[in-house]
């Protein structure tokens, strides 16, 4: 049995073939063979969300998948989510309410409410604090987090408008 394998996949509109160790984690790769170090590994178990990125359109936890089942998939990362270098609303929107401190969570918080935006579009608190309950934050204590999701769910554009 083979222990690498070539995949094939498109990040952030770019498409990539790598060979790769069939071990090896789909956040590993994104890291390490991609260079976008935005996707952060807290737990490895799936359970801090700090890994999180969008797989078809998605929200998934990069540590818990390998590369090689990432195969043909089209993936976005916190990288993936600005245009041009302008933050989107949900990026202005940490920023000004300071729903970041260390920063460790943050891409991981943006990619989860990112795809709470896109398929509840105007969510109220309850619904944000749900969504993002699986994203731990050991600084913030969450609430300028809720603020700024709410407010760029009320801006003329939604996060993935931007892009």
């Amino acid at each position: 049995m083979s222990t690498t394998r070539t995949v094939r996949l498109t990040v952030n509109g770019q498409e990539y073939e790598r060979t790769v160790p069939v071990r090896l984690t789909l956040a590993d790769f994104i890291r390490h063979e991609l260079g976008l170090t935005g996707t952060h590994l807290g737990c490895e178990h799936g359970v801090c969300g700090a890994c999180t990125i969008h797989f078809n359109g998605e929200a998934m936890r990069s540590c818990l998948m390998l590369a090689v089942q990432a195969d043909g998939a089209n993936l976005t990362t916190v990288e993936g989510i600005a245009a041009s270098g302008a933050l989107n609303p949900l990026q202005r929107g940490f920023q000004e309410h300071h729903a970041l401190q260390c920063g460790f969570c943050t891409p991981g918080f943006l990619m989860t409410a990112t795809a709470l935006l896109k398929e509840t579009p105007g969510p109220d608190e309850a619904q944000v604090r749900e969504a993002i309950s699986g994203n731990l934050c050991r600084c913030t204590g969450y609430s300028a987090i809720v603020k700024a999701i709410l407010e760029a769910s009320r801006s003329d554009k939604s996060p993935d408008a931007s892009r």
